[in-house]
């Protein structure tokens, strides 16, 4: 594909252009209709998820099917890895979600790709493109159709961040000190706070002491769900 095929996207100025973009896009690659989400973890609150898409209205209407990510095995996947997903109606069965791939295929998602790409501060961006044929049975050009996918993704995500999310403040982000995001880093180590002492040469109160400030200033309940939070939000790697 001409590279013009995938930096165009990043001259977009508005969430119409950004549609636009990605549907010439996915018509290029031979798909039919494609979904592109913005989604940012607020420190406080439920995640923000904004999108553009040309799904069926019929489609979009059937709340109870697509609203539900916990019910869809490609959502799944796309939220815990940034390896692209393939998937069909074999991905649902053997999820124990074929009724929810009959309903989709009804409209036309019949088979896939989709992929996510996770930035730092808790910043994500996912697209999949979808048509109601089987991929092509050559193993070469579906490696060329995801490579494609990836290549635009990566073009795509700097704009549908900066066109469909507002800059995010910096007071939606905790304020750890430099010793709280040390006792992160090591408690996601598996060290205790014992030995966290050690390491820092410190008490193992004042090991403590670190660790629960910055369970309370990330709005956790323990320090395993801290860790995990850090992580999510790019605070910590």
């Amino acid at each position: 594909m001409l590279q013009d095929g995938f930096t165009s996207v990043l001259q977009v100025t508005s969430r119409d252009e950004l549609l636009s973009e990605v549907v010439r896009f996915t018509k290029q690659l031979g798909f039919e209709t494609v979904t592109a989400t913005a989604v940012v973890d607020r420190f406080r609150g439920e995640p923000e998820f904004v999108w553009v898409d040309n799904a069926p209205p019929e489609y979009s209407a059937s709340a109870e099917y697509v609203g539900d990510a916990r019910r869809d095995p490609v959502t799944q996947h796309c939220k815990r890895l940034s390896v692209p997903i393939i998937w069909n109606q074999q991905t649902y069965t053997a999820a124990g979600q074929g009724d929810k791939w009959e309903h989709q295929a009804s409209f036309g998602y019949r088979v896939g790709i989709a992929l996510a790409l996770h930035m730092p501060e808790g910043r994500h961006f996912f697209l999949g493109v979808d048509r109601d044929q089987p991929l092509p049975g050559s193993s070469t050009e579906v490696t060329r159709l995801v490579a494609d996918l990836q290549l635009f993704a990566v073009h795509a995500q700097d704009a549908a961040l900066r066109v469909l999310l507002p800059a995010q403040p910096q007071s939606d982000f905790p304020n750890l000190t430099p010793r709280e995001l040390e006792s992160l880093r090591w408690t996601m180590e598996g060290k205790t706070a014992w030995e966290l002492g050690n390491i820092l040469g410190i008490s193992e109160r004042t090991a403590v002491l670190h660790i629960n400030n910055a369970t309370h200033k990330l709005d956790c309940i323990n320090k395993h769900q801290a860790v995990l939070k850090a992580l999510r939000l790019g605070i910590i790697r």
